[in-house]
């Protein structure tokens, strides 16, 4: 789930990260860290003087939904929310969820000890088989809420949670992003339809550790414009995995995307971001998917998520007034893939692959 980001799920993926055993949470919870005045179509993000070197990668985005790409595709519009699902009482469940607080922001990076891996590949093994499975239901006609329905039994069969279920008030247990969608759509009542394009967002919060990926994926016929969105913008994720390794810096990673995804002038998302993860859902690092100076570099048994969001037209992002889904300014595609990563002594293991 991206963080702003927050998350695959959920707002902001930087909202909360361990540093060694002890959770440590800002004071100011995430609804106050949100300016929005729907008057003026705006929301930005108000950060702490240490996160001031991020600015750019907040909710700076154009709410105008007037503008509209000349296209025959009919935009997105809000369907009808089934009720939350439920999860057995011998689950465990995130902190978040029994708290029913907004996150916080923490800082401090997921380094894991041989248990932890363990439990880390655990959980990114069941995420890649749940998001295996969901990609096998997009067809014509199904709804995403459909999707959300099999998901979610899918996850708590296996004894785990779904981690976007409840993180700030996130209503379901995965994220359907369709066509124009960048990130955080709110499974619904929507069929999909011939030709379009749906990323599907799972994590799964298995053991005390979560797993977190994403793929997008056709719906009957697509045209040559959207699959060659999606071919390069999974280009972009392997190549950015390809160059994690000790010791690289973590900026290395957005210069690679914004280099290839550069070659066919796609808009590379910057409001959202790859993060931490693993016994928080998010966590530092920030990983800034476009080109950055930021400081930071990987290290041995790091865990954190890549999954750049790129489009055909504008990145800039407007979100819907459910303060979750968030798609293009101009209603362009935008195609996202997402990898839990594991830096490794002589490189990095993808987590989340089957």
């Amino acid at each position: 789930m991206v963080s702003a980001k927050a998350m695959c799920v959920v707002q902001p993926k930087i909202l909360s990260s361990l540093m060694g055993n002890c959770l440590r949470q800002s004071k100011q919870p995430a609804h106050q860290l949100f300016r929005y005045n729907p008057g003026s179509k705006h929301v930005s993000m108000q950060l702490s003087k240490r996160f001031s070197g991020l600015t750019n990668l907040l909710f700076n985005g154009s709410r105008n939904a007037d503008k509209v790409l000349n296209t025959k595709r009919k935009r997105l519009r809000p369907g009808k929310i089934s009720p939350h699902r439920p999860v057995p009482d011998h689950i465990p469940k995130p902190p978040y969820v029994k708290s029913k607080k907004p996150p916080g922001i923490a800082s401090g990076p997921e380094v894991h000890d041989e248990k932890g891996i363990e439990c880390m590949r655990a959980s990114g093994r069941l995420a890649a088989q749940v998001l295996e499975f969901a990609g096998t239901l997009v067809k014509p006609g199904i709804k995403t809420d459909e999707i959300d329905q099999a998901v979610h039994q899918m996850i708590i069969d296996n004894g785990a949670y779904p981690s976007p279920l409840g993180y700030g008030g996130f209503p379901k247990s995965v994220c359907t992003s369709v066509n124009e969608c960048i990130c955080h759509g709110i499974p619904d009542s929507r069929a999909l339809e011939d030709g379009d394009i749906i990323n599907i967002d799972v994590t799964v919060y298995l053991n005390g550790y979560h797993g977190d990926t994403s793929a997008t994926f056709f719906c009957g016929d697509v045209d040559d414009e959207g699959r060659k969105l999606v071919q390069v913008t999974k280009e972009c994720l392997d190549k950015a995995i390809s160059i994690c390794a000790p010791g690289a810096e973590l900026k290395k990673i957005g210069k690679t995307i914004q280099e290839h995804a550069d070659k066919y002038r796609y808009g590379v998302v910057r409001q959202f971001v790859g993060h931490g993860v693993g016994r928080v859902f998010h966590a530092d690092p920030v990983v800034l998917h476009f080109r950055n100076n930021e400081s930071g570099r990987m290290v041995v048994n790091q865990t954190f998520t890549i999954e750049p969001m790129l489009t055909l037209g504008s990145f800039n992002p407007v979100m819907w007034d459910d303060n979750w889904t968030v798609v293009t300014e101009d209603g362009s595609l935008s195609a996202q893939f997402e990898h839990t990563i594991l830096i490794t002594e002589d490189g990095a293991e993808i987590l989340t692959r089957c």
